[in-house]
């Protein structure tokens, strides 16, 4: 076995019990009414946001961005993450056109009758040059939405590029597939005309991420952290925290749907 199979493996196993509760975790199958998919969204959405900015970091470190021009380090890290930013950020949308999945997501909030002002006035806060704290409560975010994106910011500006990458592979796209599979689940058995837009866009990122940007981020990350042992460690306490970070996120979703009927 090659030294990067072996971390892989150690990294994984160290991992499992941690993916394991948030897998099993019992708000999937609480999401199962229109006002409760309706609050959900409007928390979850900004995770979705924050997912984008967790890539476009990694594309950041991976590639050139910036002019001139200049050769990119680690050219099978910059392609695995631009073909993972060309999904993300400009997908078929279903209708014949191409959409972030974020906007997506915006979709499939209207058409449920969710509320995307806050999200859109947050989004309006960044593009006047609001720091990200500030436009979180000016935007009358949600306190576990804040909690969450803001533990995700603090890995993209204060993390190496292997935490930022664990990040993103095991609290993201490695696990999403398993996540979304039980949302699925418990919406179509609820009831699949009445969440169908939301559906697709579980749906699109299932097959996406457990086909395609999965295996792809775990080679990127692989290429990222290489010989080194003590980027590994550190790649393995930014995935631990990342996952954790989204069972606290769930967990307080959770008690504002167990308050809905």
């Amino acid at each position: 076995m090659t030294f990067a199979l072996h971390q892989l493996e150690h990294l994984e196993n160290r991992i499992a019990p941690h993916r394991e509760r948030l897998i099993r975790h019992s708000i999937y199958a609480k999401v199962n009414s229109v006002s409760r998919l309706r609050s959900f969204m409007e928390s979850h959405v900004f995770a979705v946001w924050d997912f984008m900015s967790l890539l476009k970091s990694l594309q950041r470190s991976l590639t050139c961005v910036s002019v001139p021009w200049l050769i990119p380090t680690d050219t099978e890290a910059c392609r695995l993450v631009n073909e993972i930013v060309l999904g993300e950020e400009s997908d078929e949308d279903g209708s014949g056109g191409h959409a972030s999945h974020f906007e997506l997501y915006l979709e499939a909030m209207t058409a449920c009758g969710a509320n995307i002002q806050p999200v859109i006035d947050f989004c309006d806060l960044l593009r006047s040059g609001e720091a990200l704290p500030f436009a979180l409560r000016k935007a009358g975010v949600g306190q576990a939405a804040q909690e969450f994106v803001l533990s995700t910011f603090a890995v993209i500006d204060g993390g190496r590029t292997s935490q930022i990458a664990a990040a993103f592979t095991f609290g993201r796209e490695d696990v999403i597939p398993d996540m979304f599979r039980r949302f699925v689940e418990n919406l179509c058995a609820e009831s699949p005309r009445k969440f169908e837009r939301f559906l697709y866009y579980l749906n699109r990122h299932i097959e996406l991420d457990a086909d395609n940007h999965g295996p792809k981020a775990l080679r990127m990350f692989a290429s990222i952290c290489r010989q080194d042992t003590d980027e590994w460690g550190a790649a393995e306490r930014a995935a631990i925290a990342a996952i954790d970070a989204r069972v606290r996120f769930w967990n307080q979703l959770e008690v504002q749907l167990d308050s809905l009927t």
